[in-house]
């Protein structure tokens, strides 16, 4: 099974070091994706043996997993685990990922940060929680599924299925793209537990998504053009 780890960037230097050292640790291969990053961080990611995407200006997180899947698709791995640089997401729990990827019944591994309460969980920012429980229990409610966890980065993709998506959504709304056509191309999804770690509450979005309610609004609106795209194309089921 070749595995490929990707890891989006931006002004990571606080913790790229550690976040890298660690999962090199992990005998995979290594994508990082750097958004535009103006401190250290190309610097030291380009001290590493891993492999590379450079964009000289910030475009967006949803953009640098799109690239992580077009990378892992042209390259021939088998599956691709994505998680972020911040250390709010463990190495250590890639070797879970990859043992539900080994049995063979999954498409979508994704982590979930409130299916389990481990010892020593963080607190989200409470409109954060908030919104994430809206729009997960929204998605739920339009695709028929069971997720807790709509948004967490950690999660590992059959990279066949992937070639079965027609992603297109740049930002942090990418999900709500993502889980719709996941249904409607009828990915199997599980969830896994994943510690929920918050070393910085104060990180933003940047820009009008600051604002809980332009974010909201902005997210519904995403899934809704995203339910329609996948209607409009066949009967998916994803529009009950």
């Amino acid at each position: 099974m070749r595995v490929l780890i990707a890891i989006p960037v931006y002004n990571e230097e606080r913790y790229v070091e550690r976040v890298l050292g660690r999962v090199l640790a992990q005998g995979h291969d290594v994508l990082v994706i750097d958004d535009g990053s103006t401190d250290a961080t190309p610097g030291i990611v380009a001290s590493k043996p891993v492999r590379l995407i450079q964009r000289e200006s910030n475009v967006g997180y949803g953009r640098s997993i799109r690239d992580a899947f077009a990378f892992a698709i042209a390259h021939g791995y088998d599956w691709l685990v994505t998680m972020d640089c911040d250390e709010q997401h463990e190495p250590d729990a890639i070797p879970s990922f990859l043992h539900e990827a080994s049995t063979g019944a999954w498409d979508v591994i994704s982590g979930s940060r409130y299916l389990e309460r481990f010892e020593g969980n963080d607190h989200p920012p409470a409109e954060r929680r908030a919104i994430n429980a809206i729009i997960t229990g929204e998605i739920n409610a339009k695709l028929g599924l069971r997720l807790t966890d709509a948004f967490c980065g950690f999660k590992a993709y059959r990279v066949s299925a992937l070639q079965r998506l027609t992603l297109t959504e740049d930002g942090y709304a990418l999900p709500m793209q993502f889980w719709a056509q996941a249904k409607a191309k009828g990915l199997r999804i599980t969830e896994i537990p994943v510690r929920l770690i918050y070393n910085d509450p104060s990180r933003t979005f940047g820009g009008p998504l600051d604002d809980a309610d332009v974010r909201l609004a902005h997210y519904r609106e995403v899934f809704e053009r995203a339910l329609a795209g996948v209607c409009t194309r066949a009967a998916c089921g994803s529009c009950s």
